[in-house]
């Protein structure tokens, strides 16, 4: 993941790290939800998955699709003689 900078002013950034350390998070950990928070606010997709079923359409069904047999399965079936 790339590296962005972010000023973020000298109040600010000890609130916050008092925040990370009362629960016991990186900055990382917090700057993530608080984005993950601004997207849906705002009604964007925050996951690719997410983005997917919104581009999809709110009629979109999610259809499982059967698993294969297994080779064993077939190989043993066509042995019998």
């Amino acid at each position: 993941m790339p590296g962005k900078r972010v000023q973020i002013d000298d109040e600010t950034w000890h609130v916050l790290d008092l925040l990370a350390r009362d629960r016991m998070a990186t900055f990382q950990e917090l700057a993530d939800e608080a984005f993950a928070d601004l997207l849906k606010k705002h009604g964007r997709p925050v996951t690719l998955r997410a983005a997917l079923r919104q581009s999809a359409g709110q009629s979109a069904d999610v259809v499982r699709l059967p698993r294969a047999k297994k080779r064993n399965e077939k190989k043993k079936k066509t042995r019998k003689r």
